[in-house]
Order: C-alpha cells, then sequence, then structure tokens
C-alpha cells in the first residue's frame, strides 16, 4: 500500500487532500511541503522559518504504542519551533479522538481554544470542525498560532483549489476565526 492510500484509509474524506493536490504541494511547495514515510508511518508537514505545521501523522495499528508518534514528534520539535495541527474533536463514541488527544496532551500539546475552524468540505459539501492543537518551544501566543493557521490555509490547504477540484474553498476569513475574549481568558 503506497503512502496516500495509507492516509486514505485512515483519515475521513473531508480532511483529505486529493493525491494530485499533495503529489502538487510536494512539488511546487517543495521548499516548504514535505513527506517522512516508513513502513509504519506517513507524516506530511509544513516547514517555514518560524513554525512547523503537521498536515497528516499516521501510524500504524501495528506499531501504535510504540513510541513511533512521540519519536516523529520529537524530529519536529528538534527544530525549536511551534507545531500546529488540526485535529477532529474528540467524540467521546470514537476512541480514536480520545486517544488521539491524550496523544497529544502528553507530548506537550495545547488547545488553542480561541481558534475555530469551520471549513466546508469540497468532497462532500458538508461543513468540517476542527481542533487547532499547538506544542511551542517559547511561549507562543494563540494570536501568533492563528496568524501561522492562517498562512497555511492560504498557501497549502487552498493551494490551486479551483484547478484541482473545480471549485474554491471559502476564503481564511470564513474559515477561520479569532476570539479574543477566550484569549483573554486563558492568559
Amino acid at each position: 500500500m503506497n503512502w496516500y492510500e495509507k492516509l486514505n484509509q485512515y483519515f475521513p474524506i473531508e480532511e483529505m487532500k486529493s493525491k494530485e493536490h499533495m503529489d502538487l504541494l510536494l512539488k511546487d511547495k517543495a521548499d516548504i511541503y514535505h513527506k517522512d514515510e516508513g513502513q509504519n508511518h506517513v507524516m506530511m508537514y509544513v516547514e517555514t522559518d518560524d513554525f512547523v505545521f503537521v498536515d497528516y501523522l499516521f501510524v500504524s495499528k501495528e506499531a501504535r504504542g510504540q513510541g513511533l508518534g512521540r519519536k516523529l514528534l520529537n524530529q519536529l520539535k528538534a527544530k525549536a519551533k511551534p507545531i500546529i495541527l488540526e485535529v477532529e474533536p474528540v467524540d467521546y463514541e470514537d476512541t480514536d479522538t480520545e486517544k488521539r488527544f491524550r496523544f497529544y496532551n502528553r507530548e506537550g500539546f495545547k488547545h488553542a481554544e480561541s481558534i475555530g475552524y469551520r471549513r466546508r468540505s469540497l468532497a462532500t459539501q458538508k461543513i468540517n470542525v476542527l481542533e487547532i492543537l499547538y506544542w511551542s518551544p517559547s511561549d507562543e501566543s494563540e494570536h501568533s498560532i492563528y496568524e501561522k493557521m492562517k498562512h497555511t490555509y492560504e498557501v497549502i490547504h487552498t493551494y490551486k483549489d479551483e484547478e484541482l477540484y473545480g471549485t474554491s474553498y471559502e476564503e481564511v476569513d470564513q474559515v477561520l476565526t479569532f476570539d479574543e475574549e477566550k484569549q483573554q481568558s486563558s492568559l
């Protein structure tokens, strides 16, 4: 099974980019968009001068619980930049979402409670709500994380969307929101 099939079987259709989209990112944005794959994992990520965004992180069922996810995140943490990722909200009827949140929490990731993320899926036309988690070697503000997410959305998620999907994703300000009051209450 190739790397894309592994991701496509694990991630919901609402969260998946097309293979063509990812191949284009790997080619056209090779300076920032990267693939790290092995027999038991696939990690797609963006690395800019001041942050890392994990687009997809997959660890096979056979390798879970053996420290591979931690090892992959530690490789990113060694870059000493904030790391941002999107995850499905916890669904207590889906133990994978709970395990995922616990894993990222153990690895020092915080939930960016002041950032809202609601994107219409081009595949299903349904609104997909995601949570933003982040890790930072310094005391990064949620507003800074929000600005980095906006950059990721505009440069990666919507890259050539009309050409690839025949339609465009919504504008960034319709998808990502920042709640100043929640930011203030978390300080």
